[in-house]
């Protein structure tokens, strides 16, 4: 496979977009340079991107200085649905827009970032200076724009980026035209113990009570952890499945996988990857697959039966499961994805923020997105978060009076 050159408009002196049909075009110590220790590298890409969910293709962009890649991003493509952030009672207005308006609803999108990931891995050369970053980001916005262009694609975004890597960035995605507002935040336990114990030992009392309470079901469970899913796979997603439809949410195109996507990403990341099974009387009812990085574990997808995983509490076995096996591994952060955030939080978690940068080629399109786009924010839409946060300002509050 070959990369498409940058255009003349795309260079700056020594920097030169190129557009490659995907990460594994890309060779892998160039990749692995701009994305050092990361469990969700190269082999990662590679792997899913033989098997894309329903509705994406993925590609890649990168710029070279000199010879030498020092910034890239996955790239993908989906037809986008506007009123995906409405969610609970607001959900059955976009379904009635997508019905009665789909081609004002439905955007053709290019992006950078990746369904198949937690946050936008957009990254640079550890040897360029703030300058020079700033200059192959602008070079990376510049070539993106004109591969949308060139595909009559009107609409750009950046999926969740990180707020730590949008405070260098965002004056320069700002002076590109893009807007940006909040995304589903990543929830991320800290974990400074040594032992579960000390762990369970952090939590508020009443949680503790509610987590030992759930946990009094482990006798009845058989839990193991795989490093192979070979011949558990259509088994495994088909739990997924299951849970993505008794989900209280629907995000649409962005929460679908391909049935191969499991076999294909344990097969690619090999130790990098394990898998919690959870069985009771011999009969698969949930399953935890995870990330392993040297200082994280990702716990990167969760599927259950229904209802008998309830009734086992098979989440909160699951979650301990997984606690253990980050502090077997010696790691100290446990992060664990952008769903069940009301538990997730009562469990010790934090939410980091993540945003979704978006700009419409077209400026007087762009002048309404920008308008209106923050008052459907996705943190703002999802019914767990605004019930937290709902919690914090009435704490705030309190503190105030006292």
């Amino acid at each position: 496979m070959t990369a498409e050159s940058g255009m003349a408009s795309q260079q700056n002196a020594d920097f030169i977009y190129e557009h490659f049909p995907g990460v594994g075009a890309i060779a892998e110590p160039d990749w692995a340079r701009l994305f050092p220790g990361e469990a969700e590298g190269w082999a990662y890409y590679a792997a899913v991107e033989g098997a894309p969910p329903p509705g994406f293709r993925f590609e890649a962009a990168v710029v070279r200085k000199a010879g030498r890649i020092v910034a890239g991003a996955p790239v993908f493509h989906v037809t986008y649905r506007l009123d995906t952030p409405l969610q609970g009672r607001w959900r059955p207005i976009g379904d009635w827009l997508f019905r009665t308006v789909p081609r004002l609803v439905s955007l053709p999108v290019m992006g950078l970032g990746s369904p198949l990931a937690d946050r936008c891995h957009l990254g640079f050369d550890a040897s360029l200076t703030p300058d020079e970053r700033t200059t192959a980001l602008k070079v990376l916005l510049a070539g993106l724009d004109a591969k949308a262009k060139a595909d009559r694609i009107p609409l750009l975004a950046i999926k969740d980026l990180a707020d730590r890597e949008a405070r260098p960035t965002h004056q320069v995605l700002v002076e590109a035209g893009f807007s940006r507002i909040a995304s589903l935040p990543v929830c991320v336990l800290e974990l400074p113990y040594k032992t579960e114990a000390d762990y369970v030992q952090s939590l508020s009392a009443n949680n503790r009570s509610t987590l030992r309470r759930k946990l009094k079901t482990a006798p009845k469970v058989q839990m193991e952890i795989v490093r192979s899913v070979s011949g558990l796979e259509q088994e495994i997603f088909d739990l997924y499945e299951e849970t993505r439809k008794n989900s209280r949410f629907d995000y649409g195109d962005f929460e679908q996988l391909s049935p191969a996507y499991f076999r294909r990403v344990m097969d690619g990341l090999g130790p990098s990857a394990a898998c919690i099974l959870c069985r009771v009387d011999g009969r698969l009812l949930a399953f935890k697959l995870m990330f392993i990085e040297k200082d994280r574990v990702i716990d990167k997808f969760w599927g259950m039966r229904y209802p008998e995983g309830r009734d086992y509490n098979l989440f909160f076995l699951a979650w301990m499961e997984g606690i253990r096996f980050t502090l077997a591994h010696g790691a100290i952060r446990f992060q664990s994805g952008q769903t069940a955030y009301a538990q997730k939080v009562k469990l010790g978690s934090g939410l980091d923020k993540l945003w979704v940068y978006f700009r419409h080629r077209g400026r007087v399109t762009n002048r309404i997105f920008r308008t209106f786009a923050p008052l459907i924010a996705f943190d703002k839409m999802d019914p767990e978060l605004a019930e937290i946060r709902q919690r914090e300002r009435d704490k705030e509050r309190e503190k105030d009076k006292a």
